[in-house]
């Protein structure tokens, strides 16, 4: 699975889409889409513009939602991260 996940940054949504398209079409059955902190909102986006415009047969499999502590400059810091695992029906 870990080959299959696309790690969501800063980058336009669109890149990202491409991404999981890329993934889909070279065979896999399942994509993760991965995110922390503000990028939450973008890997939501990423998930539904694939899923309503690009491929109606995908469909989400599981959402997982954790709490990660990072190691930073003022000490530890909590920070939200989400995972989108979506599936392509046979």
């Amino acid at each position: 699975m870990a080959e299959n996940a696309v790690f969501i940054g800063n980058k336009p949504v669109m890149n990202y889409v491409l991404a999981v398209l890329t993934q889909f079409n070279s065979g896999a059955k399942e994509v993760a889409i991965k995110a922390r902190g503000k990028a939450i909102s973008r890997a939501v986006d990423v998930a539904e513009i694939v899923r309503k415009r690009f491929l109606p047969d995908v469909e989400v499999k599981k959402i997982d939602i954790t709490t990660e502590k990072i190691q930073g400059e003022q000490g530890v810091a909590n920070v939200s991260a989400i995972e989108i695992v979506l599936y392509r029906k046979d």
